[in-house]
């Protein structure tokens, strides 16, 4: 970084800015590690309660970089682009939608990590149809890549005037955002559309299309950005986006499979034989992950952003 011709390939620079900070943060910790152990163990039983909090912090960073030995996949340290699609249960999936795309805002709050929606688009009761979302921040891809697949939630309907208990479904996928992928796209093989921005109940947040949607014609994959405010920055993130599906596409060589879950998306009912996670409000409180057992009696917790549990136990099975 010291080269005077450091900053002359900008995305590289870039990338390799992020990893040094990255580094940084993982030295800083060991470089401490001991001190802040040795001041701990050498405290009475009197004073350690007073020390909890401090304990506590520690426990969460040490398992931080304990779960961090699990993550080498190429794409781990990076970025992630993490997709919710509402299933089966109308209104109610719809709402359920919107409620993970809270959890999982409060989770990246939580742990330092950006949070910014791309794309939404709004059904009945201002619920979430479908999203994308850009989850910034080292490791984010590896820590969240094991939050894909359905998850069911069992309540009390708030849209049910009868009170009746009520079971949706929401579709999670995750992808890696490539930020170095090289790949060329000819021009005659996307269909760029501009459109409004809105929100929710249908409201235009901008009178002008600067929204983008591009389709990428021989794979029919289609991407959409709102979240920017000129449309040339939302056709940018929108081929950035486009690229990171079409690159792991050709990387994985599944086209099988993403064209299965594209056609799961985009109409099949979403329901029980994916689930990886039950989140029941009534008659009992628990979630429950069906792939490692991990358990909890206080989904209002788990709602609220505290997944680490639930995300670590994947990653280290």
């Amino acid at each position: 970084m010291q080269s005077p011709d450091f900053w002359k390939d900008h995305e590289r620079a870039g990338m390799l800015s992020k990893e040094l900070n990255g580094l940084k943060e993982e030295v800083s910790f060991w470089d401490n590690f001991d001190e802040r152990l040795g001041d701990y163990i050498k405290i009475d039983d009197e004073k350690i309660a007073s020390k909890e909090a401090e304990i506590k912090k520690l426990k969460k960073e040490f398992g931080k970089q304990y779960v961090g030995v699990f993550l080498s996949g190429r794409y781990d340290r990076g970025n992630a682009l993490l997709h919710v699609y509402s299933g089966a249960g109308g209104v109610d999936a719809q709402d359920w939608a919107s409620t993970l795309l809270r959890m999982y805002q409060k989770y990246c709050e939580q742990n330092g990590l950006g949070f910014v929606i791309l794309h939404q688009t709004f059904g009945e009761q201002d619920g979430t149809k479908s999203a994308v979302i850009e989850i910034a921040g080292r490791y984010a891809y590896g820590y969240l890549k094991g939050e894909a697949g359905v998850h069911r939630l069992v309540r009390i309907s708030p849209f049910s005037a009868k009170g009746m208990r009520h079971t949706s479904f929401a579709l999670v996928d995750i992808l890696p955002e490539i930020e170095d992928v090289k790949i060329e796209i000819d021009a005659k093989d996307l269909r760029i559309d501009t459109f409004r921005s809105s929100g929710p109940g249908g409201q235009n947040v901008n009178k002008l299309e600067t929204a983008v949607r591009v389709t990428h014609i021989p794979t029919n994959i289609a991407v959409a950005v709102q979240s920017e405010r000129s449309q040339a920055q939302n056709k940018e993130k929108a081929m950035q986006l486009l690229k990171s599906r079409l690159a792991q596409l050709m990387e994985e060589t599944q086209v099988k499979e993403l064209t299965e879950l594209r056609a799961e998306t985009q109409g099949k009912e979403i329901e029980w034989g994916s689930q990886i996670r039950s989140y029941v409000l009534n008659p009992y409180k628990q979630v429950k992950d069906h792939r490692t057992g991990v358990e909890s009696s206080q989904p209002e917790k788990v709602l609220g952003g505290e997944l680490d549990e639930f995300i670590e136990a994947e990653i280290t099975k």
